[in-house]
């Protein structure tokens, strides 16, 4: 009896265990065929006879999200998508180096509300975008970087410029991906360009292997052995490496949609500004701090401008809202903010945070009324366990809540004693810089004195580019941008060397200004070359530098504290002029001295 048990029992057992190993070769195999791409390829054809490329679908997606300029440094590795974009009319500019194409895209997307996109070859065209990138994310800046890269094939096989770009830029860009196949590109751009314009916006890397921007018959010629091996292992690489070929461009020229897909941004809840209305009607002292988030879209500058001014709550602008009242506004207050922040019963933080610039928090009153929007929640609360306490945090866009708040407040006035005491004060600092700009200097020139000369010069019409350390930190008091969005600086990186490249996109994209770079000397040397730039692509720029021969903002606290300039010393150098052909640029080198 137990022997007849034992083999029914293993009679069982034998027939289950064929099955589940035929179902699991079976599943084995499927899943191979599907890595490889034969049941798409079942389905779809591969247009062997096409002369298309992968760089027009580049391009298309580019011209259907409205883009008007890709800056490059031109590579080998990403020539198809620089012609292409030529022939749909987007404008190629090409720089002198990659981290100045990146700058410049990154000027045209804080400009234009839109994308701003670079394009640089593989490998060491791309790690010479890592610090322009970097300002990107911590400015929050939508910057599409295009890159190049060695054949999908050949990574990790020592192929010229192939590094592992995507573990480079994933820590700086809020979207990375790696196109495959011909037919992804379009799909894949879409869903990075929504991606860098969503939620915070910040930048987004897609890299394009060289075989799915050039066209079927390179590739294979580059791809496919001319003759066929006699061996059966180099018969069955062949056949791998033409399935390749295949799932390569397989569908790559079948019609798919092209525009934009839809943005996601946060939105305060009706709650959350009601709360808001309601602690700042009780105000007595109420302080209004835009930041850059308060310039993003959907909300154009000119309806924020009408809500500020419509709120009546005197205010201080950083960053991208510089230049949101225009000049001289009597809301706006430029000086003594630390000051008035302890004073304020209610503070309003619109896209300001609690970071360096305010002191980590601690320049604020633990008895005032924190409100502070921002879209993104790291920098919402960041140092809020620490040195100040929100009372209302909302995440959302800061140009739409103001929007609401104001209407929320239904025309509330506040008492003008507040506004006249903080005007009084920004009336006695900046008497302060009108008396040191009659101070004598015992060399060259007064830095106050020229900045005054250059704020009472600008045209309505001028766009200031910032960079540099001690000169434009003093610029930043005496010189007011004329209007919304007619100033650009680094952003909290602090940046040198922003300036060539911003104002290559700002004069590109808004023609009609009259684009001023305030450098200090130091930060010129970066720019510098970037002026055959200017020239080659007929962008005229004002430069002014502020040449006090060293890094001064270093040496004030180096020397008294370590007793040593060392390193911090440079060279005064007086006008400069480049020849071209029939072509000149000149940059006017002022040499002033350092402000105490």
């Amino acid at each position: 009896m137990e022997t007849s048990a034992a083999a029914a029992s293993a009679g069982g057992f034998f027939p289950s265990f064929l099955l589940l190993a035929f179902g699991t070769l079976v599943a084995a195999v499927l899943g191979v065929a599907h890595r490889l791409g034969l049941f798409y390829q079942l389905m779809h054809k591969v247009d062997k006879t096409s002369i298309r490329h992968g760089g027009e679908s580049v391009a298309a997606v580019l011209r259907a999200h409205g883009v008007r300029f890709v800056f490059t440094l031109v590579g080998g590795h990403i020539s198809p998508l620089l012609v292409a974009c030529e022939k749909l009319g987007i404008r190629v500019v090409d720089t002198r180096h990659e981290v100045t194409a990146v700058f410049a895209a990154d000027a045209v997307a804080r400009l234009t509300g839109t994308v701003g996109v670079a394009a640089v070859t593989a490998g060491p065209g791309l790690t010479n975008t890592v610090t322009a990138v970097k300002n990107a994310q911590v400015a929050q800046s939508p910057v599409l970087l295009l890159g190049g890269a060695a054949s999908t094939l050949l990574q990790k096989r020592g192929a010229l410029q192939a590094i592992d770009q995507m573990s480079l830029f994933r820590p700086l860009c809020k979207f990375c991906a790696s196109v495959r196949r011909v037919r992804d590109i379009v799909p894949t751009l879409r869903t990075a360009i929504a991606a860098a314009q969503s939620g915070t916006p910040g930048p987004v890397f897609v890299e394009l292997p060289l075989d799915v921007l050039y066209p079927y018959f390179m590739v294979e010629k580059e791809m496919i052995p001319t003759k066929l091996p006699n061996s059966l292992m180099g018969r069955v690489v062949v056949w791998y490496l033409q399935n390749c070929l295949a799932n390569l461009f397989v569908g790559a020229w079948e019609p798919r949609p092209e525009g934009p897909l839809p943005l996601d941004i946060p939105q305060a809840s009706p709650q959350q500004v009601q709360r808001c209305v309601e602690i700042l009607s009780r105000a007595k002292r109420p302080l209004l701090v835009l930041g850059s988030q308060a310039l993003l879209p959907p909300t154009p500058a000119n309806k924020l401008r009408a809500a500020v001014e419509t709120l009546g709550v005197p205010c201080f602008l950083g960053g991208m809202s510089r230049g949101l009242l225009g000049r001289n506004h009597p809301l706006h207050i430029r000086q003594n903010r630390s000051a008035a922040l302890k004073k304020a019963d209610v503070v309003v933080l619109a896209g300001a945070v609690c970071d360096f610039r305010l002191s980590y928090g601690r320049v604020l009153n633990r008895k005032s009324s924190i409100i502070i929007v921002n879209r993104n929640r790291d920098d919402l609360l960041l140092n809020s366990d620490i040195f100040w306490k929100p009372q209302e945090a909302v995440q959302g866009d800061v140009g739409s809540f103001m929007i609401k708040l104001v209407e929320g407040l239904q025309g509330q006035m506040w008492s003008s004693d507040w506004a006249e005491e903080l005007r009084k004060a920004d009336q006695q600092k900046e008497q302060t810089y009108r008396d040191k700009a009659l101070m004598p200097v015992l060399q060259h020139l007064n830095p106050v004195w020229v900045l005054q000369q250059v704020e009472e010069t600008l045209p309505d019409n001028a766009l200031l580019v910032v960079d540099g350390g001690d000169f434009v930190a003093t610029a930043a008091y005496l010189v007011q941008p004329r209007g919304p969005l007619r100033w650009l600086d680094p952003g909290a990186f602090g940046t040198l060397g922003v300036g060539a490249g911003f104002a290559l996109g700002a004069k590109l994209c808004q023609p009609e200004a009259e684009v001023w770079c305030l450098f200090g000397d130091g930060a010129f040397g970066y720019s510098l070359i970037e002026f055959d730039t200017f020239v080659r692509h007929k962008v005229p720029v004002i430069a002014l530098v502020g040449n006090d021969a060293g890094w001064t903002q270093i040496s004030r606290e180096q020397v008294p504290r370590l007793g040593s300039d060392v390193a911090c010393s440079l060279a005064y150098t007086g006008e400069v002029s480049w020849c071209f052909g029939p072509s000149w640029a000149s940059v006017n080198s002022l040499g002033v001295s350092a402000m105490a």
